[in-house]
């Protein structure tokens, strides 16, 4: 089959475009970087250079494809405003769901995050959970996930929504931070620690994208794909903590003079238009207080989706490459 992976040279669309490759797809990558699509051309894979908001450029790369995996999305970058956010992740997607529908696309698998829910008030939640985004990327977010499914019920477009949890694995830099400051023994905890964090190891979040492509009762529907369990910050840090063979982080900092602090710093920055990261601002620090506890029995259920590597296994890989390729050096 010939598919499409938009961001196909990211962390999460490259593992997809790769495994679909040896699956013996004829794979598409749309992707914003020709330098950076090097090592997947390598791999066999077609390159269409350019950006998920170019309507033309998306057309391009959705003709003459039956599936498309929609991966591409601005996260969180540095120095942008909330507009890019709206133009990437929301008119983007806007641009590939009329695309698959102008060709007919076979198959549409959308991504969203759990991001939609920004925290949960009664551990865990599901699919059914009213939306609570946060800031502007969950925003922008949501509003796409919800003309997914507007699309579906209204456009008959085959198209089934992926929500992943915090992405982890062997490459994955946006969790090198925490892994490197605890091996480090500089983690401080804000809070009591207790609050929950949910992940999905790379494999297994590919194992999900493969499944709501194939099985015709994702149509329409929403699933949440994580790692079997999440667990407390507490836990968690203690079980990165073991890999280094430090001590367990066990400094706690009380979390409302920081988050104060945060806001304070972040004000500062905006105040006199200081176009650099602040040191501390409060998304950062609400990380220590958000819960991101998820329910995966739906995907259990109707995809026959299951974890294949538990959350102690996937640490320990991703702890060994962050060494073997000397982002943390004990």
């Amino acid at each position: 089959m010939k598919v499409l992976v938009t961001g196909g040279t990211g962390f999460t669309g490259g593992h997809l475009a790769k495994r679909l490759l040896a699956l013996n797809n004829e794979v598409r990558v749309l992707a914003r970087s020709e330098a950076k699509a090097e090592e997947i051309k390598k791999a066999g894979a077609e390159v269409v250079v350019g950006d998920i908001r170019d309507r033309d450029t998306v057309f391009k790369a959705v003709k003459g494809v039956e599936k498309v995996y929609h991966v591409a999305a601005a996260y969180r970058e540095a120095y942008v405003d909330d507009n890019f956010y709206w133009d990437t992740n929301y008119k983007g997607s806007l641009n590939v769901f009329d695309a698959c529908l102008e060709y007919g696309i076979k198959r549409l698998v959308h991504t969203s995050t759990i991001g939609v829910v920004t925290t949960v008030k009664n551990p865990p939640s599901d699919e059914n959970e009213p939306h609570s985004p946060g800031d502007a990327y969950q925003q922008s977010k949501c509003r796409a996930e919800m003309e997914a499914l507007k699309y579906a019920k209204e456009k008959n477009l085959p198209v089934s929504v992926l929500r992943p949890a915090a992405i982890y694995g062997p490459g994955d830099m946006r969790l090198l931070k925490m892994f490197k400051m605890i091996a480090k023994r500089r983690w401080l905890l804000m809070g009591n620690g207790q609050a929950c964090f949910h992940m999905v190891y790379i494999d297994n979040l590919v194992d999900g994208y493969l499944l709501c492509g194939e099985k015709n009762e994702a149509i329409g529907e929403v699933f949440i794909i994580g790692d079997s369990r999440y667990a407390s910050l507490n836990e968690l840090s203690g079980l990165i903590a073991q890999e280094f063979g430090v001590n367990p982080p066990k400094i706690h900092i009380p979390y409302m003079p920081v988050y104060a602090l945060a806001a304070l710093v972040e004000g500062t920055y905006k105040l006199f238009k200081i176009k650099k990261q602040p040191p501390i601002f409060k998304r950062r620090v609400a990380f220590f207080k958000k819960n991101r506890a998820f329910s995966i029995e739906k995907a259990r259920n109707v995809l026959g989706y299951e974890p294949k590597v538990d959350m102690k296994t996937g640490i320990h890989l991703t702890a060994k490459w962050y060494l073997e390729n000397g982002f943390i050096k004990i």
